[in-house]
């Protein structure tokens, strides 16, 4: 507490230097102490008459007093929530780092581990459903690494601190904490089991709670819905979303193509060919098989023509509908590829730095603070702290400071 004040007395308080002769420190605390109080109880009373406003609309949606109170009595203001809902990105990520994280052979190992465990429920989701296995499997190793990485946040008090925040997404948060209270209060889960990510999404495979409560399915047969303890719940439920989001029954999401040097033609995912028109334009399979037939596809060249090449069929729609992002839903469809057994890429990225591992990206972590750089424990999660630090290195090293984990700094630091 006393660190908090003495930062606010440095940042509010002008004193001369005749003045600091004649202050002691009990009477430095109390003229900070003060002005802490005065430029930070009106945020305060407002968080506070925002939470009563919402504890309020909550009672008047029909949510029991004993939901409300046990979801929001005693919230907090999260100044990490916050953060992170308005920092954005140091550095544009480049698809081979993305791809190089959430698809390595550990989590594709992984996949096919779980699917051999979960075998029955993949296969009776896929018959009832028609989305394809791989891909249901796929989606649960993105979002929460086959259920061992589902969020920190208590759901109740970040939507909370979401909405009082302000903003031009106060609407969506405040439908969203309603929806969280919601699901207590008609029985699918505990308020305990509300734990998730800053923005919402919670369970095995990460659904905002509005979502949850329009497409989860009681998949198990216990009468409830549990995204969160429940494998067949969590699975059953993805696939309803994905078709409800237009998967179509014994269709393929994508193949690896490769498109000439230089290639000028149109891509994107709305501008859709036949596969003959395509090979016309000279895109070619990855494999080499020849391009044949009417089926409408896009082409997806995320790193230019130098690069790998995909085309993608509608029901990669339904995959880039869960989470409205081109490279997310290319990471989906090519770990589902993995897992099947397909091969990895064949087209090399076009870069000399390459991707780091998630197995890498520790080790990464592991030689930085050997040799003496304090980014706290080694987690293999590569945030500000650890790009920091990788910067240093990198002129420690002569090398242009990016605070990318990448190949060269790997190497340089003794890894690889």
């Amino acid at each position: 507490m006393l660190a908090g004040i003495g930062e606010s007395a440095r940042i509010n308080v002008r004193i001369t230097e005749t003045a600091w002769a004649f202050l002691t420190m009990r009477n430095l605390l109390l003229a900070a102490t003060l002005m802490s109080i005065a430029t930070i109880t009106p945020a305060v009373a407002d968080f506070s008459s925002c939470v009563n406003g919402l504890k309020a609309a909550a009672r008047k949606s029909g949510i029991s007093r004993a939901v409300v109170a046990e979801a929001l009595d005693g919230v907090r203001y999260d100044e990490e929530v916050l953060r992170r809902s308005r920092s954005q990105p140091e550095f544009k990520t480049p698809i081979w780092d993305y791809l190089g994280f959430l698809v390595d052979e550990e989590r594709v190992e992984d996949g096919r581990a779980v699917m051999r465990e979960h075998d029955r429920i993949l296969r009776a989701a896929e018959d009832r459903f028609g989305v394809n296995r791989y891909v249901i499997a796929a989606v649960w190793g993105v979002e929460s690494n086959y259920g061992q990485d589902t969020g920190k946040f208590f759901l109740p008090h970040a939507l909370a601190n979401l909405v009082c925040a302000g903003g031009r997404r106060t609407k969506f948060w405040r439908g969203e904490l309603l929806a969280t209270l919601k699901i207590v209060d008609r029985g699918d889960l505990r308020m305990n089991k509300l734990y998730g990510s800053w923005a919402g999404a919670f369970g095995q495979t990460q659904f905002i709670p509005s979502t949850y409560l329009r497409l989860a399915v009681d998949f198990d047969g216990d009468g409830r819905r549990d995204l969160v303890d429940s494998v067949a719940d969590a699975l059953g439920s993805t696939a309803n979303y994905l078709k409800r989001a237009g998967w179509k029954r014994g269709e393929s999401w994508m193949i690896e193509v490769k498109a000439p040097r230089g290639y000028k033609g149109p891509k994107g995912r709305r501008n859709r060919a036949s596969l003959a028109s395509w090979a016309k334009r000279g895109v070619v399979r990855a494999d080499g098989k020849r391009l044949s037939g009417g089926t409408n596809a896009a082409l997806l060249l995320p790193a230019g023509s130098r690069g790998p090449g995909f085309l993608v069929f509608r029901n990669f729609n339904a995959i880039y509908a869960y989470n409205h992002a081109e490279s997310y839903a290319l990471a989906i469809s090519y770990l589902a590829d993995r897992i099947a057994g397909y091969p990895a890429l064949r087209t090399p990225w076009p870069t000399d730095d390459p991707p780091l591992s998630r197995a890498e990206r520790l080790h990464l972590q592991e030689l930085l603070i050997a040799q003496g750089y304090d980014i706290g424990e080694a987690d293999g999660k590569i945030g500000p702290i650890t790009r920091a630090a990788i910067k240093k290195a990198e002129q420690a090293f002569g090398m242009k400071p990016t605070g990318r984990p990448g190949g060269k700094i790997y190497k340089k630091l003794g890894g690889g």
